[in-house]
């Protein structure tokens, strides 16, 4: 996963900046939110949102064994690394 460093941002700053961090999360599409160095959230803008909805909404469908089968045949074509393996980039 790629994440531009101008989208990361502290649990503190979020929690001392939030309206900032909101605007911020506009221009990006998503803000990282780390705490204690580990990713602990993600904050989506409502256009970036409603883009993944139908596509959360669909695998919400899926059997488990369905779903399971889909993750697997995305990460083969998708994911050169595996998910916690972070590309920081600016």
């Amino acid at each position: 996963m790629k994440i531009s460093k101008e989208g990361i941002v502290s649990n503190s700053d979020m929690i001392k900046n939030y309206k900032t961090c909101r605007e911020k999360a506009e221009g990006t599409g998503r803000l990282y939110i780390f705490k204690n160095n580990q990713l602990d959230a993600v904050l989506f803008s409502l256009k970036e949102f409603e883009k993944l909805t139908p596509i959360l909404e669909y695998f919400e469908k899926l059997s488990e064994e369905d779903s399971l089968t889909a993750m697997n045949m995305l990460r083969s074509v998708t994911l050169p690394h595996k998910i916690k393996d972070f590309d920081f980039h600016e």
